[in-house]
């Protein structure tokens, strides 16, 4: 049925007035219309979306929740990685981490401090295309989540369209914030899992989360979640034109749509943070919601740029955490692991006991360093925690309840495993096997590479790896793809059809991407995250063992640290001759665009500069631009007087408007294909 000029004009007036009245009550807590007249205007233009589907769009407060489940989430990148946050948990630990951060930033007099409440629940990341929300995603490892589109519809406090009223109408907006319970609901939750028999959520952070990731988004909407947004970048262009600092996108958020926790503060001082937490400390407890601490950054988006981010971390910002869930318990032993990196690690081994919700009977005890100062010996009882609510920790011996036939723990001289003498060097706290042949560094090394985040190799476990350097049939990760049946008929438990499929693996992960094998051969400091950012730097093995120690630390988010480390491993024979191993066995050492483009040889866009823009007919906006550097071309974000060309879709923003007063050629999908043909 063809609408009429009324009737597009009303549905529009109705999500407008239901758009407004959203906010108003779940954001600003103000509400502007009694809910008895809300439900009457929601049904309103309910019943004309019904006769004239034509006019539903995906921003229409009707539209918050799907109809059919999903079948499964898919995996999608993150355009900008989601960082961690490091954990102080006291005030000292704080001014640690602000001497640290003023080391790299020495001629920084004053600076402000933001202040936010760390809520309790699951991070997510929100993407918005000319104002309209297209994608909500997971946190996942940091650079790749699921995409939970369908679930984050549902949240009331999250915006569908954002409100550019008084602001610049920005192409692409995306938004971090925290998915969580309130405590009333989550009290509710578990009554009525209670009363259906099924088992109860631990706590409203594992409820948020296992909710986010319901196939069925109407179970997400009946259970109520709710959003604070934190974070906001444009990708793009420079933040610092639309806001200056941390305190200005907060308030940018919340002039969009976004519900943003109250309780933040500016503070001039560490002292005004020390303050905010203290009083926090207690009167958090009177919250509807659950928070563990305090989130502390840098107010000025100018210095965090200048800081830069750690192999895990950004430097100008900490996460200050409240004491987390204390227990006694015995020592029975202290173990002493070596890990991949021959690193010796002092355990306890403990009195198994319930700590947050799980059973703790190992805890790190760090290094030599820490045994000192904890003086912690076999027979004792401590008292242990949670780091973070994850790792267990001692935190203190109850010396008063020490036997008196205790002796001083002593760090090994000789590792634990291969016998070899440990070392540790001068401004190092961690004590060190350096044999390279040691069984447990090997050990550790296979286990890496084999791991998922790796090359991911199934079937191949902890015993098998442990077998396999047993028996000297594996000395290095090279020596997997020399493996063949017949050698593994000889270990435990390993039979023809176990043998053939793990044969099977070995070669299959000879297809993992470049950027995995980099992460996968273990350089020191570098995590997946920081792998897959270099991978995208230098498109090769070749390139990256050609670099500078300057060009990779060059990359955003490589620090000195990490680009030392890789300068360093490439310049050691043995890793160049493993590295020759891995090309000959097949391996990929190079990303499949660079593969492509060689092999290809069609170069018709080399030296061409493409912006792309609005929604593509047929092509995915990432398939245009594989496209266009596949045939030599490059493609940026902002349109500039060094574009040349301006690929336009659908609902085109203001690049469109920037390219056509700047006279840049303009290519719909069909002229960029046809081009490319030619």
């Amino acid at each position: 049925m063809i609408q009429s000029q009324p009737e597009i004009k009303r549905v529009e007036e109705l999500r407008q007035l239901l758009q407004q009245a959203s906010y108003a009550y779940y954001v600003l807590d103000a509400p502007i219309m009694e809910d008895a007249v809300y439900d009457q205007l929601y049904r309103e233009l309910q019943q004309l979306e019904m006769q004239y589907p034509e006019l539903v769009t995906a921003d229409s407060p009707t539209q918050r929740v799907g109809e059919r489940p999903a079948t499964q989430f898919t995996s999608v990148r993150h355009n900008i990685p989601l960082y961690s946050l490091e954990n102080a948990f006291n005030t000292d630990e704080l001014q640690a981490w602000d001497q640290r951060w003023r080391r790299q930033a020495p001629k920084i007099d004053s600076v402000e401090y933001v202040t936010e409440l760390k809520i309790d629940g699951s991070a997510i990341a929100l993407t918005y295309q000319n104002g309209i929300l297209t994608r909500g995603a997971t946190r996942g490892d940091g650079v790749m989540g699921e995409d939970i589109t369908q679930n984050v519809r549902t949240i009331r406090s999250i915006p569908l369209r954002l409100n550019f009223e008084g602001l610049e109408i920005l192409e692409k907006v995306e938004v971090r914030g925290e998915a969580f319970l309130p405590l009333d609901v989550f009290k509710q939750i578990n009554e009525e899992r209670q009363k259906a028999g099924e088992q109860l959520f631990a706590n409203p952070r594992n409820a948020a989360a296992g909710t986010l990731r319901q196939l069925d988004s109407r179970i997400v909407a009946r259970r109520r979640l709710d959003f604070f947004g934190y974070t906001l970048h444009i990708p793009g262009r420079d933040d610092a034109s639309i806001a200056n600092t941390q305190w200005d996108a907060l308030e940018l958020l919340q002039r969009m749509g976004f519900r943003v926790n109250p309780n933040h503060k500016l503070c001039p001082s560490l002292a005004d943070v020390g303050e905010y937490y203290n009083y926090w400390d207690t009167e958090r407890l009177n919250l509807p919601y659950m928070t563990d601490g305090v989130v502390v950054k840098l107010n000025s988006f100018k210095l965090q740029e200048q800081l830069g981010f750690t192999q895990k971390f950004p430097r100008w910002a900490i996460a200050l955490k409240y004491p987390a869930e204390e227990a006694p318990t015995r020592v029975e032993n202290i173990a002493v692991n070596v890990g991949r990196t021959g690193a010796l690690t002092p355990l306890a081994e403990m009195r198994p006991v319930q700590l947050a919700g799980t059973t703790v009977s190992r805890a790190t005890l760090h290094n030599s360093d820490r045994i000192a100062q904890l003086d912690i010996r076999i027979g004792d009882t401590v008292i242990v925690r949670k780091a973070g609510e994850i790792i267990p920790e001692v935190v203190r011996v109850l010396k008063e309840l020490r036997p008196s036939e205790t002796q001083p723990f002593v760090m090994p001289t000789h590792c634990p495993v291969c016998g070899q003498p440990v070392v540790r060097e001068l401004g190092e706290a961690v004590t060190r096997c350096v044999n390279a042949s040691c069984a447990a560094i090997l050990k550790g090394a296979i286990e890496h590479w084999v791991s998922r985040d790796a090359l991911d190799i199934k079937g191949m476990g902890e015993k098998l790896v442990h077998q396999l350097v047993d028996k000297g049939l594996v000395h290095s990760v090279a020596d997997l793809y020399d493996l063949t049946e017949d050698k593994l008929y000889a270990l435990e438990r390993m039979g023809q059809k176990s043998a053939q499929k793990l044969i099977e693996a070995i070669a299959q992960s000879k297809n993992q991407p470049w950027s995995r094998v980099l992460y996968g051969l273990g350089i020191r400091h570098v995590g997946s995250v920081n792998a897959q950012l270099i991978a995208e730097k230098f498109l090769s093995v070749e390139k990256l063992a050609q670099a500078k120690q300057s060009d990779i630390e060059g990359i955003y988010g490589i620090g000195v640290e990490i680009a030392e480390s890789v300068h360093q491993w490439f310049q050691i024979n043995a890793n160049q001759t493993l590295i020759s191993r891995l090309e000959a066995a097949g391996l990929q050492l190079a990303t499949s665009e660079e593969t492509t483009t060689i092999a290809d040889g069609n170069q018709k866009l080399a030296g061409k500069t493409f912006v792309v823009t609005g929604t593509l007919p047929t092509l995915k906006r990432d398939e245009a631009k594989a496209l266009i550097q596949k045939a030599g071309g490059k493609v940026t974000e902002s349109v500039s007087k060094k574009t040349d060309y301006l690929l336009v879709g659908e609902d085109a923003g203001s690049k469109l408007a920037k390219a056509e007063a700047l006279g840049i050629t303009q290519l719909t999908e069909a002229e960029f294909l046809e081009m490319l043909e030619d």
